[in-house]
């Protein structure tokens, strides 16, 4: 069940997007991934133009994502429509057939997860990610997710790149089966995500 699609999926929304945990997506989780983005980038060092950069791809993505999964149009997205929309845009599809704001996105990740900007995620910064995320009490769960996705071209190069975390990721959330892309952001357990009350 942990590596189920349903939740992988939870797990994009409720660690990757909604960063202010309040059970759904809306502009606002957004602009606070644009300013994370630009803080984790670079290193603590904050820049306007950098932010600027980080704001039109975040927004744009909101905006990308509003259009294919506010099903109700309420400025809100919950879990179940996010599920919805990403079976329609990304179930059996490669990176290069995502939504532009989505490419984007997953580009912007990688460069948050390679701190030392070598191009290469290797095992440390997949283990800083990973505890950044979500609690975990053992290295050596994530050093075996770690090693579990990775193929031989990842071994001899000691990472993974960006075209290959691209990969990974498009396979993350377009295959229903359990790949070794499952691991790429960890040794995940069930995420329930409950969705907030209609008065909300």
């Amino acid at each position: 069940m942990a590596y189920s699609w349903d939740n992988r999926v939870n797990f994009v929304v409720r660690y990757l997007y909604d960063l202010d945990g309040n059970g759904y997506l809306d502009e606002k989780d957004f602009a606070c991934l644009a300013l994370r983005a630009t803080i984790v980038e670079g290193k603590g060092e904050f820049s306007y133009s950098k932010l600027q950069e980080n704001q039109h791809i975040m927004f744009g993505l909101w905006e990308e994502i509003a259009e294919l999964a506010d099903f109700n149009k309420d400025g809100r997205i919950t879990a179940d429509e996010f599920k919805q929309a990403v079976q329609q845009c990304c179930m059996g599809k490669r990176y290069e057939d995502f939504p532009q704001a989505m490419k984007m996105f997953i580009d912007s990740n990688f460069k948050m997860v390679d701190l030392n900007d070598d191009g290469v995620i290797g095992a440390d910064e997949y283990r800083f990610n990973c505890i950044t995320k979500f609690a975990i009490d053992d290295v050596e769960i994530v050093d075996e997710a770690f090693n579990n996705m990775l193929n031989d071209d990842d071994r001899r190069r000691g990472g993974i790149t960006l075209s290959r975390y691209q990969e990974l990721y498009a396979e993350f959330l377009g295959n229903p089966e359990e790949t070794p892309a499952v691991y790429l952001f960890g040794p995940l357990s069930e995420f329930f995500y409950y969705e907030m009350l209609e008065e909300i």
